[in-house]
């Protein structure tokens, strides 16, 4: 069977109202553009009657696949499923509430045919949601921005395109979909662009999105740069700072040990730096224990050698 030139992974939860104008307006978009797809719809554990929305577009529109979860897992784990899936050279994601406009496909498709991107993510220029969504979100696009030295304004946004490498080289989990790029660029996918797109308000349902969703975001994006630096040589981080409390506490208890010589004035229980010398040491020791810890661990894992090789030749 001949790959499609295009596969959409759309993952969903309890959107069955938006699904029939969502498939139609694809399906004209990618006919008129004259691009071969397949739509994946992953859903998340609806309870709306989404998976029976799915199952009648199918009848109507041989393209259209569909995955389901016996519950919900989350947007990340839809994605990384369907990425698995996927048979197109590329990728493209969006929402499945109608926020994010299908008109946009053709010219995503061509930033990575003919402009060779990698991966280009969507940018929400002008937003239509409330300020309880659109200040936490400038927030933590600014932070992301910071950490990962990626300049892309919108790291969230739902709308984005894949050469398909990327979605095959890439493991997506926890609430990682958001930081996607930076999953890209640590696997060697530089070429990072980026495309001002159309933000509809939302016609059916009500936003999933939250707080904790926020701070969770937060939380991930420490583990991920983590990761990504630091996954294979966890000693190249925990050795550094526990060799450098541990020789801070030494250094205290040879002063203190020098005073109480020369000096004989205090006892060196007495004086607080002693407790602050203590506890470097003991902190550094534990710091230097993670590490080891760490190697170990990583000594018996089965990604302990795993590379990605981009050419080989025989």
């Amino acid at each position: 069977m001949t790959p499609p030139d295009l596969s959409l992974v759309i993952p969903l939860l309890n959107e069955r109202e938006s699904l029939p104008e969502l498939t139609e307006w694809i399906h004209r978009v990618c006919t008129e553009a004259g691009l071969s797809y397949e739509l994946l719809f992953v859903d998340d554990g609806s309870q709306d009657g989404s998976w029976d929305t799915i199952l009648e577009m199918n009848q109507r529109f041989p393209t259209v696949r569909g995955i389901r979860f016996r519950r919900n897992y989350g947007k990340s784990a839809a994605l990384n499923v369907g990425f698995q899936e996927v048979r197109g050279r590329v990728v493209i994601t969006m929402d499945a509430d109608l926020q994010d406009s299908p008109d946009e496909i053709p010219a995503l498709f061509r930033m990575i045919t003919e402009e060779k991107y990698d991966l280009v993510s969507g940018w929400k220029k002008k937003r239509y949601d409330p300020l309880s969504k659109t200040l936490p979100t400038k927030l933590f696009n600014a932070v992301t921005r910071w950490v990962s030295g990626i300049p892309l304004h919108d790291f969230n946004c739902g709308l984005k395109a894949y050469d398909a490498c990327v979605v095959k080289s890439i493991e997506v989990f926890g609430e990682m979909h958001r930081y996607i790029p930076i999953l890209a660029k640590q696997a060697g996918f530089k070429r990072i662009g980026e495309k001002v797109v159309t933000h509809r308000a939302r016609k059916y349902g009500h936003s999933k999105f939250g707080l904790n969703r926020f701070m969770n975001g937060l939380l991930d994006l420490f583990t991920i740069v983590f990761l990504t630096r630091f996954g294979k040589k966890p000693m190249h981080f925990f050795g550094p700072w526990g060799l450098l409390l541990f020789l801070a506490g030494f250094a205290i208890a040879a002063y203190l040990a020098v005073a109480k010589v020369v000096f004989e004035q205090y006892r060196m229980t007495e004086r607080p730096i002693f407790y602050l010398g203590l506890l470097c040491m003991v902190v550094g020791s534990q710091l230097f224990l993670a590490g080891f810890l760490g190697e170990l661990v990583l000594r018996n894992s089965a990604e302990r050698n795993t590379y990605l090789i981009r050419e080989k030749l025989a």
